[in-house]
């Protein structure tokens, strides 16, 4: 016997696929990967003209981790714009650094230092301290500011501002060799994440020059 399909129930069928297909088509994509950014291989590891005569070693050093306030123990890559609201910082939205600022920034200052003397952790200088007896300086940094910072739409820079303690110890106890605040600006090449980066990575390798140029000439200082 002939089945006969009634004219309704062919238009609900026609309509279940149509709805189908079109939710399919609807289905949302998979979230976009956040791009992942560090300071580079840094100059030392991109230079090609020969190295320059060693300058004669300071003496030892511990480095302790750095300490930044709680917005920049994140990921995140932060900016300001300076021109409507200088006391907000916002994250850009999908791009982050591979590893908190202040770690990327004491990597970058540990090899910076290592290049003129032996750089400990703080656990290597405590078990220095207890075998040997001796007590290293140690340098302390506070990271108070690491933010792509906007003067208006179409100008823009990295912005680093930290403070550095050296401390040196002895039978009669710790003293401070110095401290000292350093703000350093790099402009940014573009007004957005990439360029805030660069900046930043600029920013941070001069702010290290400076440190390292400092703590050069305090560790030169005769011991008492």
């Amino acid at each position: 016997m002939k089945t006969t399909t009634h004219p309704l129930a062919s238009a609900l069928a026609g309509l279940g696929i149509a709805l189908l297909v079109a939710g399919c088509g609807a289905l949302p994509d998979k979230p976009a990967r956040a791009k992942l950014y560090d300071f580079g291989p840094g100059v030392s590891a991109m230079a090609t003209a020969p190295a320059a005569a060693p300058s004669p070693a300071l003496p030892m050093l511990a480095l302790a981790e750095i300490e930044a306030n709680t917005r920049l123990d994140g990921t995140q890559i932060l900016y300001r714009l300076g021109y409507a609201d200088t006391n907000e910082l916002r994250p850009y939205g999908q791009s982050r650094w591979s590893q908190p600022p202040a770690q990327l920034l004491r990597q970058r200052l540990r090899d910076s230092l290592a290049e003129r003397r032996t750089v400990l952790g703080p656990e290597e200088s405590a078990t220095l301290a207890r075998s040997k007896g001796e007590v290293p300086d140690t340098l302390r940094i506070s990271l108070d500011e690491f933010s792509h910072y906007f003067d208006s739409p179409a100008s823009s820079a990295g912005l680093v501002r930290l403070r550095a303690t050296l401390i040196r110890g002895g039978t009669g106890g710790d003293r401070v060799l110095g401290q000292k605040t350093f703000t350093v600006r790099r402009p940014a090449p573009s007004a957005d994440a990439p360029g805030g980066v660069k900046a930043l990575a600029a920013a941070s390798d001069a702010a290290v020059a400076e440190v390292t140029q400092w703590m050069d000439a305090l560790q030169r200082q005769p011991r008492q």
